[in-house]
């Protein structure tokens, strides 16, 4: 429905690069060029500057894009509108996932979700939960899935799953064959965790507070920047780290590093859908909410 020499000036603006626009609309980049000079010749105005090592916006053009982006959600909002008297979810989805949801949780829920929604268009983005809310908020994402505790106000949560931190080791370390390890014994081992802003850093903190270890006599050997890093830092010897049972669970089955029970230390976690706050979403945001929900499971209570 959108005009496409619209649709290719915002893949340029976008990219700032004509060669990427040309690969995510699988043009030719001649083919990208020559749109982009007919709209400008169409209007009698430059709409990119080409004199630097990288193409920008000339003033005209920043207008133009935001007129542009506004046309493109009027239109996507009319389509969705129209196949709704059909009785069909159809549209873009602009979908934002914590780290371990993406790589671990998500696909499974959108399989599903396609196969009973085959005509919504998915844009997933994934990053530590602060990321992700913020994206939130500056709407570059409709949805987030989330696993901690978002430090905002302004965006309404609802539980979809339960999840549990657990501690791993490496297969040769002497806890490996031990069951469970008194608590004070972690302040006596190189710990990887994630960096700040991470929603599994801030509940393990907070699980070891209310444990009564005080995160000062921690030695925190590495900070990384997702459950993947650890399990394969863990497995490589370079310390002892908590990660989801989710992540943790193809090691842990292929014998590559230990799982050990901390006594006294319990940590689970919420993951979480999160939305601005205001009315409640429609359309394919709409679905995905109701569809994910549909799929919460209580592992803590049973």
């Amino acid at each position: 429905m959108e005009n496409f020499r619209l649709k290719v000036f915002r893949a340029v603006a976008t990219q700032a690069s004509f060669r990427k626009a040309s690969e995510a609309l699988h043009l030719s980049q001649p083919a990208v060029s020559q749109h982009i000079h007919a709209l400008e010749e169409e209007l009698g105005i430059r709409l990119f500057d080409r004199s630097g090592v990288r193409i920008a916006l000339t003033p005209a053009g920043k207008l133009l894009l935001k007129y542009a982006e506004r046309s493109a959600r009027v239109l996507e909002e009319a389509k969705t509108a129209l196949l709704r008297l059909e009785g069909e979810v159809s549209g873009m989805l602009h979908l934002g996932a914590s780290t371990t949801i993406a790589q671990y949780i998500l696909p499974r829920i959108l399989g599903a979700f396609l196969r009973d929604n085959p005509k919504v268009t998915l844009s997933v983005v994934s990053g530590n939960t602060e990321q992700i809310v913020s994206s939130l908020l500056k709407g570059s994402v409709t949805l987030g899935m989330i696993e901690g505790p978002p430090m905002s106000k302004e965006v309404h949560t609802e539980k979809f799953l339960d999840d549990r931190m657990v501690l791993i080791v490496p297969r040769s370390h002497e806890w490996s064959g031990m069951g469970n390890v008194p608590l004070a014994f972690l302040a006596q081992v190189p710990l990887l965790l994630r960096e700040q802003g991470s929603g599994s850093r801030r509940v393990v903190e907070q699980a070891f507070r209310k444990a009564g270890l005080p995160l000062g006599q921690l030695q925190i050997a590495m900070e990384l920047d997702s459950s993947e890093a650890i399990l394969s830092g863990v497995e490589a010897g370079l310390g002892l780290g908590f990660v989801s049972e989710w992540a943790a669970a193809k090691a842990l089955r292929l014998g590559a590093v230990a799982r050990v029970e901390v006594q006294g230390l319990e940590i689970w976690r919420e993951l979480t859908l999160v939305r601005k706050l205001g009315p409640a979403p429609e359309g394919p945001a709409a679905a995905f909410w109701r569809f994910a929900l549909a799929q919460r499971v209580d592992k803590k209570g049973a």
